[in-house]
């Protein structure tokens, strides 16, 4: 499976999917349970890959913690006012192995799902956590020596990064999983990437789960990187993913690679045999809600965008209809989505969903959908599964000012698409809190002497132009406020 040059991934969080499907069938649910109208409609909606988030099983350290932490409560009532302690299952990246979750129905019942989404072209995506594993994980005290051990003092001066252990051969300090910026996470112990058995393992766990679906997922990707651990831990180790990822790829060719990764490391990644890899830096400069720095992003190598995972939401971030005003949220969808790269959509995006629901949870709030956004997010995602913005060829035009002195044309970014059969797209955007104008050379120049008609596709509006106008002066564009437009490019005859 080769996939579509820019694919399409809807990430789901599986625990409180099944819940909403347990409440629904009034008894306990599984994967088992996910009916194929569910997968028809999500095949229907132009996806190419399904994220099933948090699948794998975690344990009784990881859930008690969760339940006990006051800042994380506190999260979880603002989330659910009817919070019940049963809500609170502990975070699906305290793993306590890379086995499907019983209450989930176990391995056999997602290799299952996995084929009936196959049937119907979609492939399995799943969370792969290299940097930590939960503190009930086997491993603690089998290979106590996989994990970055801690002194007392360690303990006594930083006790938010350690904490102690009883093991069999006695109590030890070892070290919470963690970021060099922030605290640990007290559900998490640090896994070594010094010690060559620790890579080894994690190598072969990588592979047991490269059996289990088409790609995963790495959380905090970035983490085990030589010069980021040492940073954090003041051990230096060898690369892990160039082998580890090799060692897939020899068994499973068309395995793919996402990395979590923040810090300006994407191409390092990339370079190191990742597929997709986050844009963060887009996600931040779009809801910095600054033009040029959005525009000037675009100008990176194709290569690079072509392995970008472009993002309005996910389970991390806030939801984009909180994050972002309404007309800013649909110019920024429109310029996320319709730019190369993975489009990467979150559950709930598309019906303008507000809350974001903590990892740790199994349940999420009731919110009743956004029915503006809903009909804006069905139009564009009709946009985005177009086969033109899927394989065609993507460019960045140059805007300029309508007229001496119009310094408002600075807040436009425009794309074109071009492919088979002499299809084009014309994406506009103002992206800007002022009214503007422009003018936008189009670089086609087989238009010259045609009559051409600008359709758009998120709106009723035509327009009809002459084709030597579009190349010179340019197509003139007076738009309002985070306006945009998807025009589909017709020769009338």
């Amino acid at each position: 499976m080769t996939g579509a040059r820019y694919p399409m991934l809807f990430q789901i969080n599986t625990r409180v999917w099944v819940t909403e499907l347990a409440r629904t069938l009034g008894r306990p649910a599984t994967l088992e349970d996910i009916p194929d109208a569910e997968l028809d409609r999500l095949a229907g909606m132009g996806w190419d890959w399904v994220w099933l988030l948090s699948v794998w099983q975690t344990g009784l350290v990881g859930r008690q913690v969760s339940r006990v932490q006051p800042e994380w409560r506190r999260e979880f009532e603002a989330t659910l006012p009817d919070l019940a302690e049963e809500d609170i299952v502990g975070s699906g990246f305290a793993i306590t192995g890379y086995t499907v979750s019983p209450a989930l129905g176990g391995e056999a019942a997602l290799a299952r799902l996995r084929e009936r989404l196959r049937t119907r072209g979609l492939r399995l995506m799943l969370d792969f956590v290299p940097n930590h594993t939960a503190r009930d994980h086997p491993w603690v005290r089998g290979h106590p020596e996989y994990y970055v051990p801690g002194t007392a003092e360690q303990l006594a001066r930083e006790p938010q990064n350690f904490c102690p252990v009883d093991l069999p051969g006695g109590p030890r300090v070892l070290a919470y999983g963690r970021d060099p910026y922030f605290p640990g996470w007290p559900d998490s112990l640090q896994l070594n990437y010094s010690e060559p058995s620790l890579q080894a393992a994690m190598a072969a766990e990588l592979l047991r789960i490269a059996g289990q679906c088409d790609g995963v997922r790495c959380d905090m990707a970035m983490l085990i990187l030589p010069e980021i651990f040492e940073r954090t831990w003041g051990l230096r180790p060898p690369p892990f993913w160039p082998s580890a990822i090799a060692g897939v790829r020899a068994r499973h060719p068309d395995f793919r690679f996402m990395a979590e990764v923040y810090w300006d490391l994407e191409w390092t990644l990339q370079q190191q045999g990742f597929d997709y890899t986050y844009d963060k830096r887009l996600y931040d400069r779009l809801r910095a809600q600054q033009a040029r720095p959005v525009r000037e992003h675009f100008y990176a190598d194709a290569e690079f965008q072509r392995r970008s995972a472009r993002f309005l939401e996910n389970h991390d971030e806030p939801r984009a209809a909180a994050a972002f005003p309404p007309a800013v949220h649909r110019a920024a969808a429109v310029l996320t989505f319709l730019c190369p790269g993975l489009r990467f959509f979150h559950q709930g995006q598309c019906e303008g969903k507000r809350i974001r629901i903590p990892v740790h949870l199994a349940r999420g709030p009731v919110e009743p959908p956004d029915a503006s956004l809903q009909a804006f997010y069905a139009a564009l995602l009709r946009c985005v599964a177009d086969p033109l913005a899927r394989e065609g060829e993507w460019q960045l035009l140059q805007c300029r000012p309508a007229w001496d002195g119009n310094w408002t044309w600075d807040g436009f970014i425009c794309f074109a698409w071009h492919g088979a059969a002499d299809r084009r797209l014309l994406v506009a955007v103002n992206y800007a809190g002022n009214q503007g104008q422009c003018y936008v050379r189009l670089p086609f120049e087989d238009l010259f002497g045609q009559p051409v008609r600008l359709q758009d596709r998120l709106s009723s509006a035509v327009y009809d132009r002459k084709g030597e106008e579009l190349l010179l002066p340019g197509l003139y564009l007076d738009m309002p406020p985070w306006g945009c437009h998807v025009f589909e490019m017709t020769v009338r005859s």
